[in-house]
């Protein structure tokens, strides 16, 4: 298991440089197949685990805490899971990691800011080129927007793989006016 989250040569920037613009970007490990990173990932998205998504959150805030700009960030939002994903699993699974974010940079959770309009298959056993198509088409959408007017939003995810869900989310977040980005993952692929 690879730790990550403070390395000079920082991966998610790099995922997204010249996509959209971020403030900061922050990944706690490297996803490796057959990995603990990837047993933690089944234990936590299809074995129940949920617990294992606050204590992720607790690890990468504790390190976050000799950041400079943890403190900067107003508002944590997760990347929404469609209602019937939502209703399948129980949790999503970046709720415990977002929340435990915001307690660490004293800033409000909110999860009803960013929703998922339309269900998609799973992501996890599909190509790159396959998830890029599909979130193409698929729709993310705004409610209460006024709730992060002219704030430093943390948009947090579990992985990073093509970088096309955090993208898609971040486009509709900087939609609103005076809203700027930064992205927190659990891991990312390389």
């Amino acid at each position: 298991m690879v730790e990550i989250y403070l390395e000079n040569d920082n991966i998610v920037e790099k995922v997204f440089r010249g996509r959209i613009p971020l403030q900061y970007a922050v990944a706690l490990f490297q996803f490796e197949k057959k990995g603990l990173v990837q047993h933690l990932f089944h234990e936590l998205k299809y074995r129940g685990n949920d617990e294992i998504s606050a204590f992720l959150g607790k690890w990468l805030g504790e390190r976050l805490l000799t950041t400079s700009w943890l403190h900067d960030i107003d508002v944590v939002i997760p990347v929404p899971l469609h209602k019937k994903r939502l209703r399948e699993r129980g949790y999503n699974q970046v709720e415990g990691f977002g929340k435990e974010l915001a307690a660490y940079a004293n800033a409000t959770y909110i999860d009803t800011v960013l929703v998922k309009d339309r269900p998609t298959s799973k992501q996890a056993k599909k190509g790159r080129l396959d998830r890029a198509s599909s979130y193409e088409l698929e729709l993310f959408a705004l409610q209460n927007p006024q709730l992060v007017e002219n704030k430093h939003i943390l948009l947090v995810d579990d992985i990073v793989t093509t970088g096309t869900t955090l993208e898609t989310c971040a486009n509709k977040l900087l939609s609103v006016k005076g809203t700027s980005i930064s992205i927190a993952t659990m891991a990312v692929t390389l």
